[in-house]
C-alpha cells in the first residue's frame, strides 16, 4: 500500500495523507515528480519515452515521459525522481545531474481496465541529459515493456491531433520545451 502526501496547489504536503487507491479513486491531489531523459541527434532534441507495461492502472502500453512517479508520504522530489530513474530504467544518477524544469498540474478523469481513474496531481519536472545508452538500460518489467528515442517534435506534433501512441502530458512537454530553449538548445 502506497501512502501520498496530499498537497495544497503549489505542490506543498498539508499534513494529511492518503492511500494511493484513494487518492486515484476520489481525485485528490497529491505529487509526482517526471524526469526526461535527452539528447541532441543531428542538431534536434531528442526524448527518451518508455512504454508503459500493459498491466499499469492507467494508459497501458502507451509512450510516456522517460521516468516519472508518485512521491510517497515524507519524501521530496528530487530523491523520488532518482529513485524512479534507478527503478524504472537502471539509471544510477546523482541529484545535481536533475536540471528543475519547473512544474505543471495533472487533471483528468478517464475509464481504465472498467473502473474511473480520477488523476489529480502537482507535478516537478526534471531534465537528465546525461549519456544513456537505452540497450544497456535494466527496465522495471512490472512498468516499462521498452524504451525508445523520439524526436521531441514528432512527439509534440503527434499528441495534437492524436493519443493512439503516447500519453505524455502536454503540459509536461511544454515545460521541458520550455526550458530547452532557455537553455539555448534548439526545439
Amino acid at each position: 500500500m502506497e501512502i501520498l502526501d496530499i498537497c495544497d496547489e503549489q505542490g506543498n504536503p498539508t499534513g494529511k495523507t492518503v492511500e494511493r487507491s484513494v487518492a486515484h479513486r476520489d481525485g485528490i491531489l497529491h505529487r509526482t515528480a517526471h524526469v526526461w531523459v535527452t539528447r541532441e541527434r543531428d542538431g534536434k532534441p531528442q526524448i527518451l519515452l518508455q512504454k508503459r507495461s500493459q498491466n499499469k492502472e492507467s494508459f497501458p502500453g502507451l509512450f510516456d515521459t522517460s521516468s516519472a512517479g508518485h512521491i510517497p508520504a515524507g519524501v521530496d522530489f528530487v530523491p523520488s525522481a532518482l529513485r524512479e530513474l534507478r527503478e524504472e530504467l537502471g539509471i544510477a544518477a546523482e541529484a545535481e545531474q536533475l536540471h528543475y524544469a519547473g512544474s505543471f498540474r495533472i487533471r483528468y478523469e478517464k475509464i481504465f481496465h472498467g473502473a474511473l481513474f480520477r488523476d489529480n496531481e502537482f507535478t516537478r519536472v526534471y531534465v537528465y541529459r546525461e549519456p544513456v545508452d537505452e540497450r544497456a538500460l535494466r527496465l522495471q518489467e512490472s512498468e516499462v515493456e521498452e524504451v525508445r528515442w523520439f524526436d521531441l517534435e514528432e512527439v509534440r506534433e503527434e499528441i495534437r491531433h492524436s493519443r493512439d501512441r503516447f500519453c505524455v502530458p502536454a503540459e509536461g512537454l511544454d515545460v521541458l520545451i520550455r526550458y530547452l530553449q532557455k537553455e539555448g538548445r534548439s526545439t
